[in-house]
């Protein structure tokens, strides 16, 4: 087996006991509490969780985009392409975003620069990471604008993003993020602020051209919904740890965490009567200053035991492609038929 073949097996990006937190005046809060998982290469992975579990911190500590001061990456392993992200200079990591892994925000708005054009904006990493300049880099630039499905692109490079609709701001995103051929493409809520036929199309625009070309997508989001459609695999997150983790078929049939049948149950669906309502999660997402002593979730837990306010379950492989870290996985499993359908 040559080196290629070998690092073939490997996956694309390792991430292993990552922790990162923020200093604040009311104290340390630990956002990204020692999680680990892979994404293979050309798989589609989900990051899902309401809004403060720590996945948005999760997708900039890969990155090493968390702010310092407050942010700290504490301790891990980043591992891409065999390389620990975490051991490079800021040079070398520099090379690394967008080359080897790009990333689309939430909001395009924030991200793109309103002075520059749609088509500086897209020739200048083509220009510092593959030396692309005039004619080549423009050209460049129409065919990325092409694949993202922007219509008259050459007259379109001339535009600023308020110009652009919300859904055509996003395309460029993705065409910046995609323009360097990364291996490891990261969507951060990439869809959130728009409506929701633009975001279907949005989605299927993504899962399409990763598929294309061969590109991993790490999707970070709070919409289980999305993720039934577009993902292989997803973790779900909350209060800074990955409580349940399996293939989206496995999840989504068989879920085995009670938060990640809140979530379930949170979602509308068009096989159910227009008259039900939905079944939210009830309280609210714990102060990550203050969190709760054992398990995070029991507080507001319909499965909740006086073990769990003690100890806070491991995540442990409960079937073959399956994980979850709660000591009422079984329980939950064997209810769930009933409540989820």
């Amino acid at each position: 087996m040559n080196s290629d073949e070998s690092a073939e097996r490997l996956p694309l990006l390792r991430v292993r006991d990552l922790r990162t937190s923020f200093n604040t005046p009311e104290g340390k809060i630990t956002a990204v509490n020692g999680i680990s998982f892979d994404v293979e290469h050309g798989e589609t992975l989900a990051l899902v969780g309401e809004s403060g579990c720590g996945k948005s911190v999760s997708a900039l500590s890969i990155l090493r985009l968390v702010p310092n001061p407050p942010g700290v990456i504490e301790c891990g392993e980043v591992i891409f392409e065999g390389t620990d992200l975490l051991k490079l200079s800021e040079r070398e990591m520099q090379l690394v975003r967008g080359v080897g892994i790009g990333m689309i925000f939430q909001e395009p708005m924030s991200s793109l620069n309103p002075v520059l054009t749609i088509g500086r904006q897209i020739t200048e990493p083509l220009e510092v990471h593959l030396g692309l300049t005039g004619a080549a880099a423009e050209d460049r630039a129409v065919e990325l604008l092409d694949m993202v499905g922007i219509a008259d692109s050459r007259r379109r490079l001339a535009d600023y993003p308020h110009q652009l609709s919300g859904g055509q701001r996003q395309r460029v995103m993705i065409a910046i993020a995609l323009s360097c051929d990364p291996k490891l493409l990261i969507a951060d809520e990439a869809t959130t602020a728009l409506d929701v036929t633009i975001q279907a199309q949005i989605l299927e625009l993504m899962k399409n051209l990763t598929k294309q070309l061969g590109t991993a997508l790490l999707i970070i989001t709070h919409n289980l919904g999305v993720v039934a459609r577009y993902a292989d695999r997803l973790n779900v997150m909350y209060a800074g740890k990955i409580r349940e983790s399996g293939t989206a078929e496995d999840v989504y049939l068989k879920p085995s965490h009670p938060y990640t049948v809140g979530l379930l149950n949170s979602v509308p669906r068009l096989d159910r009567q227009a008259s039900e309502r939905l079944d939210p999660i009830p309280g609210e997402i714990p102060d990550p200053s203050s969190l709760p002593a054992g398990c995070a979730f029991h507080p507001r837990c319909r499965w909740s035991t006086s073990k769990c306010s003690l100890e806070d379950p491991l995540l442990e492989r409960i079937r073959n492609t399956q994980m979850a870290a709660c000591f009422e996985s079984k329980s939950v499993a064997r209810a769930t038929g009933s409540i989820l359908h």
